[in-house]
């Protein structure tokens, strides 16, 4: 099993940060090798990557999300099994830490290699990057949504 921890303060409030954290359908803006995810209802998005010439499609479950404080998903299917979680912290009245915490099972020989060499850990510090350029530049986020989905079990 594979994992990265990343964070990075981002010079919006935090409740903006959020706000775009849960808008899963423009993280292909921001995040390299995301081709498209489609919110299916609440709790439920599919997404399609493609990665190293390597396309894959699996759903993931949000498995905890609790507004302006953090958001945790699994995958339930497909090829990509992973899980992460993002957390918000307010710094100030406008600038707000983004921690990301993700753990893959690398599949594959490219997957492998890539895992074994850093390749993810420099992918998530371009799009965490990339998330903090997306949303500063934007002067506001692209949707909201504030429901709460509690931790099961």
């Amino acid at each position: 099993m594979a994992n990265v921890e990343k964070s990075i303060d981002v010079d919006v409030p935090i409740r903006q940060v959020y706000d775009q954290w849960t808008q899963f359908e423009s993280f292909p803006k921001f995040m390299n090798g995301v081709e498209r995810i489609t919110q299916l209802d609440d709790r439920h998005t599919h997404w399609v990557t493609k990665i190293g010439g390597v396309e894959r499609e699996f759903d993931a479950e949000i498995t905890e999300q609790h507004p302006d404080e953090r958001v945790a998903w699994k995958s339930t299917d497909g090829e990509t099994k992973h899980a992460g979680v993002v957390t918000f912290h307010k710094i100030s009245d406008n600038t707000t830490r983004v921690m990301v915490q993700l753990d893959w099972e690398p599949q594959g020989v490219v997957e492998k290699v890539g895992a074994a060499v850093g390749v993810d850990d420099r992918q998530i510090s371009a799009d965490v990057k990339k998330f903090k350029e997306f949303i500063e530049s934007r002067g506001t986020e692209t949707g909201a949504w504030r429901g709460d989905v509690p931790r099961e079990g």
